[in-house]
C-alpha cells in the first residue's frame, strides 16, 4: 500500500522549495515559512506538539516555533521535514505515523497551493481517496463541534456519513470526493469543491462558520 502521507510531504517540500519562504497560505497569519516550522516541530518537538491540540499550551507551541524560526533558515526546515519525523518521535513509528499524518500533509498541502493566485483541484488515486474518507469519518465530529448546524458528508457515488446530527436549525448534506469533504471540515470550506443543500440561510451559515482547525 502506497504511503500517501509521505507522498504528499514531498510533493509539499518541493513546493516550499519553488515558492520559497514568503508566500501566503490558507493558515492565517502564516506565511510558508511558518507552515513549514509548524510541520517540524510537531513531528520533532515533545514540547511544541501539545500547544497544536491545547489551546491552553498555544503559547509554548509559539515560543518553540519561533526559537525554531530563529535556529533554522527555511531551506533547513524544509530539509528536516522532508526527512521525516526522528527516530524518537511517536510519528516515527510506520503504521501509526501513517495514521497521523495522511490527512496532515493532504491538508496543509493545499494549504499552500490554494492560497496561490490560480490552482486546479487534483484527481488524486481512489486508494488515497478512500484513506481520506476513513479519516474524515472518523474525525467530523471533532472537527465539525462548531458548527452551527447539522452536516451529511457524501460521496459522489451517494455513500453517506453523518458528520454531525442536526440542530435547531436542521442539517446541511455537503457533496464531494473525499478530499474535497476533508479541506471543507477543517475548515477550508471556501477553496473546498463540494456542493452544499440544505436551507438556504443555513447553508449560508454553515459556510461562512468558524470550525476545524
Amino acid at each position: 500500500m502506497t504511503d500517501y502521507s509521505r507522498v504528499e510531504r514531498l510533493a509539499l517540500c518541493d513546493l516550499f522549495d519553488e515558492l520559497g519562504p514568503d508566500q501566503p497560505t490558507l493558515c492565517e497569519g502564516w506565511t510558508t515559512y511558518d507552515l513549514a516550522v509548524h510541520l517540524y516541530v510537531r513531528e520533532a518537538d515533545p514540547m511544541a506538539g501539545p500547544g497544536i491540540m491545547i489551546p491552553a499550551l498555544s503559547d509554548t507551541t509559539a515560543r518553540r516555533m519561533a526559537r525554531a524560526k530563529g535556529r533554522y533558515s527555511f531551506a533547513e526546515v524544509v530539509g528536516k521535514v522532508r526527512n521525516g519525523p526522528p527516530r524518537a518521535s511517536i510519528y516515527a513509528f510506520p503504521k501509526l505515523g501513517h495514521q497521523l499524518n495522511t490527512t496532515e500533509y493532504f491538508v496543509h498541502h493545499e494549504d499552500v497551493r490554494r492560497a496561490q493566485p490560480s490552482y486546479e483541484v487534483r484527481t488524486l488515486p481512489a486508494e488515497q481517496q478512500e484513506g481520506l474518507w476513513k479519516g474524515v469519518r472518523l474525525g467530523a465530529k471533532s472537527f465539525l463541534r462548531k458548527a452551527p448546524s447539522g452536516v451529511v458528508l457524501k460521496r459522489p457515488d451517494g455513500t453517506t456519513s453523518v458528520a454531525k446530527r442536526p440542530t435547531e436549525r436542521g442539517s446541511v448534506t455537503v457533496t464531494g470526493e473525499p478530499a474535497e469533504l476533508v479541506l471543507f471540515c477543517m475548515g477550508r470550506q471556501q477553496v473546498a469543491d463540494v456542493q452544499l443543500e440544505g436551507e438556504a440561510e443555513t447553508v449560508e451559515r454553515l459556510r461562512s462558520a468558524s470550525f476545524g482547525v
